[in-house]
């Protein structure tokens, strides 16, 4: 018998030719071997012949009604993402059919029931490692497995595996009738994609988790940008793309927090002997803390709301804000200045150090290990990384910091070109070109044959997204007309940059634009 990722074949369903035995990767659906069209084997594209086995159960419609009563309650007041709602309500609203729970195999747990021990349990099991694993760790392990009153649980994964984790194993947790820890909160995303394709190993198509060190990037650039670009919330499928990678590493973390923070403890260090000045608040000084409040209480609610993606952006607002208040007052030209003014620029280092401190915190979800650089840089204690939801300055006048030093490096444009060549896997066959493709490929040589640089190309995005987030800063701050207009002025102009590094007519896309609006 082969197992049913062994067989491929067209989806009953949605009619895709690539699905798997037991799931469509396009409709999400779980599905029989036996109901593929035009079924193949994985391995030598034989077609395979039908037998009849004996095989064990899930009696899912006799535990539809205590099903939907437990996905009431914990829907309504848990943190379900709507993916994992609409997929689990789906299930509920086709009707719940048996499913089978044993295979033909020569490997995998073994039933231990009469007339079973020759097969093996097939997904039936995988859930039940959550509560085994545990157990191999703590003796305790019913402390967090058998108290759901005191116990909350929290699971992440993509859409094509809510069903087991709101269906099916929820279902058998209840079958049992024991005090079991059941999932309370399930943050289910889209799909992410590579590039404009699927990720595909057997392809070669994208980076999978053993190629990631290969690659030489730190394994904190990986796990900024994939929550950055997490397929969560009400968005559908995004993609993940080296060009963007680069982007956002490099305006984002590079330019702006890492630029923030090196440059607040490098005036600390260089000019107050490491020493965190004395702050005598201002008016400005207090209307900037109000506004780091508000980001972080946003930080805080989204992330309780398993919103990953969404947080993050809160944590680099803070850190644009921090920059824009470092780059108005100046504080490398009140330090040459008078006494009073020397104390203002120390004023403006002290809350900025402390912003840095609190940024700290809220980076170490997602980046670990610039954290744990960070905090010797401020030479910082647990106590200073508690997450609360008000900004307090936490450094005290006279705290030493230590060395400060980059955080992050920036990405060339010809690392990207080699990662890209080298992840793009086998090209997907070509389509018959159609009048609009015919047009963009002529869009695109005339592209090439203009000289278009890949490094210049870079740069300016980089510098139109730097821009960019500066101008949103201003306006957020409520900056005067004047101020931004001119600010803006040069976000176009540099756009108009890109368009032309690119080999576009910014003349041209300036008038779709207003035809755009008209319509």
């Amino acid at each position: 018998f082969l197992a049913d990722r062994f067989v491929e074949g067209t989806c009953p369903l949605c009619l895709y030719e690539d699905a798997r035995g037991d799931q469509c990767d396009k409709c999400g659906k779980l599905i029989n071997a036996a109901e593929l069209k035009n079924p193949q084997c994985k391995l030598c594209r034989a077609t395979p012949s039908l037998r009849s086995s004996k095989h064990l159960f899930l009696d899912l419609p006799k535990l539809s009604e205590p099903l939907k009563q437990y996905l009431d309650k914990v829907t309504s007041v848990g943190h379900w993402s709507n993916t994992a709602k609409v997929i689990a309500y789906s299930w509920l609203k086709e009707g719940l059919k048996p499913r089978c729970i044993t295979r033909d195999l020569k490997w995998g747990t073994p039933v231990p029931l009469e007339g079973f021990t020759d097969k093996v349990f097939v997904w039936y099991d995988a859930p039940i490692g959550y509560l085994s694993i545990t157990a191999n760790y703590t003796d305790q392990w019913e402390q967090w497995w058998k108290q759901p009153s005191i116990v909350q649980l929290y699971q992440f994964m993509a859409k094509d595996n809510v069903p087991f984790h709101s269906i099916i194993f929820p279902a058998c947790q209840l079958g049992t009738k024991d005090n079991y820890t059941i999932v309370n909160h399930l943050g289910a995303t889209e799909y992410l994609n590579y590039e404009d394709v699927k990720f595909s190993k057997s392809r070669g198509i994208g980076v999978f988790g053993d190629d990631a060190k290969d690659t030489g990037l730190p394994s904190d650039v990986w796990r900024f940008y994939l929550l950055y670009v997490r397929p969560e919330g009400q968005v559908n499928d995004t993609y993940f793309s080296w060009s963007d990678l680069m982007l956002k590493i490099n305006s984002e973390l590079l330019n702006n927090l890492g630029n923030f923070i090196n440059r607040a403890l490098s005036f600390i260090s260089n000019n107050f002997d490491g020493c965190i000045p004395e702050m005598i608040l201002q008016y400005d000084d207090k209307k900037l803390i109000a506004q780091v409040d508000r980001e972080l209480n946003y930080y805080v609610r989204w992330m309780g709301n398993i919103r990953l993606r969404d947080a993050i952006k809160y944590m680099l607002n803070i850190s644009r804000m921090g920059n824009q208040y470092i780059q108005s007052n100046k504080p490398w030209e009140l330090i040459k200045s008078n006494a009073l003014d020397k104390v203002r620029a120390g004023t403006v280092l002290g809350v900025s150090a402390n912003i840095c401190c609190l940024l700290c915190t809220l980076m170490e979800p997602y980046m670990p290990d610039a954290c744990a650089n960070l905090k010797a840089q401020l030479n910082t204690e647990p106590i200073h990384h508690i997450l609360v939801d008000n900004f307090v300055c936490l450094l005290p006048t006279g705290h030493k910091i230590g060395k400060p030093a980059p955080l992050f490096k920036k990405i060339e444009q010809e690392l990207i070109n080699e990662l890209k060549a080298k992840y793009a896997g086998r090209q997907s066959p070509v389509k018959e070109a159609s009048p609009v493709d015919v047009k963009k490929n002529q869009d695109s040589e005339s592209c090439a044959a203009s000289g278009s640089n890949p490094t210049e190309v870079g740069n300016l995005e980089s510098l139109v997204a730097e821009q960019g987030n500066k101008v949103r800063v201003l306006k957020s701050n409520k900056a005067s007309k004047p101020e931004i207009d001119k600010e803006v002025a040069l976000l176009l102009d540099l756009k108009k940059k890109l368009m032309i590094a690119k080999g576009e007519n910014p003349e041209q896309v300036q008038g779709k634009s207003k035809n755009k609006k008209k319509r």
